[in-house]
């Protein structure tokens, strides 16, 4: 299963519905994009090094960005980022999953659902499940 930055994102936050469906797929893997997207999210050097760390943690392999996956996106850019407001990151997100041929999992349906040929898992989560929050942590 592929997952999309989001839903590592609520896991993050203590989602509990995040954190089951990764704790259940097999494997589990990440685009090098969410890779870069939660690196980039970290509001300091402690809280990217518990992202990798979590990563790790949970065996995710980070699949890399070939030509095949590159060419799929430049095609989905030219035919959905005017007609469906495909960005480049999604773009990416999605060639990766088709290229490996692999289901996406995804809350941000409305990114996704123009595309053809996806196999994604929806993922709907309840902020009510959510335990912890962000910290704040400067370093």
């Amino acid at each position: 299963m592929l997952f999309d930055t989001d839903v590592i994102i609520w896991a993050f936050r203590g989602n509990s519905e995040a954190q089951h469906e990764i704790n259940n797929a097999k494997p589990r893997q990440i685009s090098i994009i969410t890779y870069m997207e939660l690196l980039q999210g970290a509001r300091n050097k402690h809280e990217q090094k518990h992202i990798k760390q979590f990563l790790k943690a949970m065996s995710f392999e980070v699949l890399p960005i070939t030509a095949n996956i590159s060419h799929r996106a430049a095609i989905l850019i030219e035919e959905y980022a005017l007609k469906a407001g495909l960005n480049i990151s999604d773009a990416l997100i999605f060639a990766t999953a088709n290229e490996h041929a692999i289901r996406l999992c995804s809350s941000n349906e409305k990114h996704f659902r123009h595309l053809p040929d996806l196999d994604t898992k929806p993922f709907r989560p309840n902020p009510q499940k959510s335990t912890a929050k962000r910290s704040r942590q400067k370093q």
